[in-house]
């Protein structure tokens, strides 16, 4: 009986319900009144935005600067609000001026990315452009384009935009002190070199980041004439759109698969569509150092047309990218006699990393963020002293190179440029010994196989692994010293310290079974068995300078001839700038080997006229003998430090 009372309860409170519902009907659809703010007529997206900044500690301003051709440039300028008669730091971008900007917040240094953070705190206003033809210029794109001259018929390229833009800022910005500053890096760094060729008077001082200056001899496309493959992804980046454009994309996660599977890198940019990208067509058509590559090597021009501009020329020592063109861009200087006012900077970086925190490179640790102190310290100082006339609390040496094993900065007053250098061999012996003796005869042998190249790193191998990438130079050479195609050299446990200061020139002499092919050495530093204060570093095998050399170049980079097969010939290379010391309980290792993929492309080690097109045929193994007796005493010359030449 309950339940049937509970069910007439519910049933009487649906009715009422119902007629609650029905009892006041809403108003008919047309009955509705519609005032005109309700009508929508057009985008709820308004034709021009602006902001309210009243909170703001910085102005923004986007303009179109207009060049001397007509063509209008992108920009972005912050200035800080109240400022008045303030410097101004230029850089030159294709990689989008509005991107260096990161946040929306109201205060200058949080929104600026962190390369620039210090220079915001710093009082300055920030200038950023996208160069011709990239993100919001006009213009034509063109890879880094040539000067004025044979390879530009133009009557336009980045240093006549740079005198316009920094001629244009001057007159229209009127909070500045009529001063210019020019920073960046990598490509932005090549913008600035472009720029001390003919600099604007407003031009004071400049810093160019590790530099493009020379892409075929030792920078982003070869070193030495081997190409730098894995490179080819930035092409579809910069060229398949005035924006972003994205990766070559993989069948594999492993790019060294991805790689070997295609054959030449040729046939891996024919299979994705480079035919369309006409710096491709032109970047392939000369594989060889002619005047296609010279005529737009900076550090051939720059001594041609020298400026005055007091200029910092800053790189890594293990920069994985642009490792040559700094500092050779400062020696050029140097021997046409323009000491006075260029300085050489290296520091315990990574490519680019004097823009981000600075306080370990891989497994190496630092005392402090090197980046950020330097930038306080020393950068910035030192352009207050040039654009607003503060005194330095001491004059910028000629060069300051870190030392890694110190953990310290060195200063030299008079740093030699390669060439001045006295240099001190050390010999690959019998039995894979290395010492400062020379050898006493004999020759070491491996089989070179294109088809199971050395990796530069364990696989798998993703060339966006951005982490893996940046650290590649330092990585621990155990996992190449055990293969049968890579001869490792050490010499006993160092018992003093044997301390290398410039570049080290690999001195090789070799006889191969093929018509071509490639060397790579490797200088490297084995650490003691055990280290009870960082155990993963026991019996870490370090890179300290390293590169390869492409055989077919040994006589001149820019008419390759074939190797004579089973005859030994000499293959002498510079290795990347060092100032490094191999302490006492230390050994020095020197590792050889002929292929550094997908890094680098393959040779087929038989002749070919252009290796970019080599067909599947042309991939052959070859018996490559390593010399040191009397056909050759193979060696990597040394300038050592005086006092510190004998380890063992």
């Amino acid at each position: 009986m309950k339940t049937a009372a509970l069910r007439s309860l519910l049933f009487s409170l649906a009715c009422m319900l119902s007629v609650a519902a029905f009892a006041a009907p809403p108003a008919r659809q047309d009955a509705l009144k519609v005032t005109p703010d309700m009508i929508q007529t057009g985008s709820d997206i308004p034709a021009h935005w602006k902001e309210p900044e009243g909170n703001f500690d910085y102005i923004r301003r986007d303009v179109m600067i207009p060049m001397r051709d007509g063509v209008k440039l992108h920009t972005v300028i912050l200035i800080p609000k109240g400022a008045h008669g303030l410097p101004m730091l230029l850089e030159r971008t294709p990689y989008n001026a509005d991107s260096f900007i990161t946040s929306n917040s109201p205060y200058m240094a949080d929104a600026v990315w962190s390369g620039d953070q210090d220079w915001a705190n710093a009082g300055y206003i920030l200038v950023w452009q996208d160069i011709r033809g990239k993100y919001g210029s006009q213009g034509k794109y063109v890879m880094t384009r040539p000067p004025m001259g044979p390879l530009n018929p133009t009557k336009t390229d980045d240093t006549t935009d740079a005198w316009d833009t920094i001629a244009w800022l001057v007159k229209n910005v009127p909070q500045s002190n009529g001063k210019v500053g020019m920073i960046g890096s990598s490509y932005d760094g090549w913008t600035v070199a472009m720029a001390l060729l003919h600099p604007n008077p407003a031009l004071k001082v400049a810093a160019p980041e590790s530099p493009m200056i020379d892409g075929w001899m030792g920078d982003d496309w070869y070193h030495y004439g081997a190409l730098r493959q894995i490179n080819l992804d930035y092409f579809t980046e910069q060229m398949t759109a005035q924006g972003s454009g994205k990766d070559v994309p993989r069948d594999n996660y492993d790019d060294y698969t991805n790689f070997l599977e295609a054959g030449s890198a040729g046939t891996y940019a024919d299979a994705h569509g480079f035919e369309q990208l006409p710096w491709w067509n032109r970047f392939a058509a000369h594989p060889a150092y002619d005047a296609f590559w010279q005529l737009q090597a900076l550090d051939k021009l720059l001594p041609q047309h020298p400026s005055e501009v007091p200029t910092m020329w800053l790189q890594g020592l293990w920069d994985q990218e642009d490792i040559y063109g700094a500092v050779h861009a400062w020696e050029a200087l140097v021997k046409a006699g323009h000491r006075a006012n260029n300085h050489l900077v290296i520091g315990p970086w990574w490519h680019s990393q004097i823009n981000r925190a600075g306080w370990y490179l891989g497994p190496l640790k630092w005392p402090g963020n090197t980046t950020a102190e330097f930038r306080q310290q020393v950068l910035i100082p030192w352009f207050n002293h040039y654009l607003r006339g503060t005194p330095l609390a001491r004059p910028l040496p000629d060069a300051m190179i870190y030392n890694p094993v110190q953990k310290r900065w060195d200063s030299f007053p008079d740093w030699k440029v390669a060439g001045a250098q006295q240099l001190t061999p050390l010999y690959l012996q019998a039995h894979m010994g290395l010492a400062f003796q020379q050898p006493g005869g004999g020759g070491d042998s491996y089989v070179s196989d294109p088809a199971k190249p050395v990796p530069y790193l364990p696989r798998p191998i993703q060339a966006n692994d951005e982490a893996r990438w940046r650290t590649w130079l330092v990585h621990d050479q155990r996992f190449a010293a055990d293969r049968l195609d890579v001869l490792s050299y050490t010499t006993p446990v160092l018992t003093r310290t044997v301390w290398v200061q410039g570049a080290p020139i690999a001195d090789i002499f070799a006889k191969t079974t093929g018509t071509d092919g490639d060397f790579v050495v490797k200088l490297i530093d084995v650490y003691p068995g055990t280290d009870p204060t960082d155990p993963t570093m026991g019996g870490y095998e370090l890179p300290v300078s390293l590169d390869i050399f492409r055989g077919r170049y040994r006589k001149s980079f820019s008419d390759p001839a074939p190797i004579p097969a089973n005859v030994v010939q000499e293959y002498r290379f510079r290795l990347p700038t060092v100032n490094y010391e191999f302490k006492p309980g230390h050994r020095i290792m020197v590792q050889i080997q002929s292929t550094l993929f997908p890094l680098y492309d393959r040779n087929p080690q038989t002749w070919v006229p252009n290796i970019l097109f080599a067909e599947p045929a042309d991939y052959r193994k070859t018996t490559v003998t390593i010399e040191h007796g009397p056909d050759g005493r193979s060696a990597v010359l040394l300038p050592l430090v005086a006092g510190a030449d004998s380890g063992g």
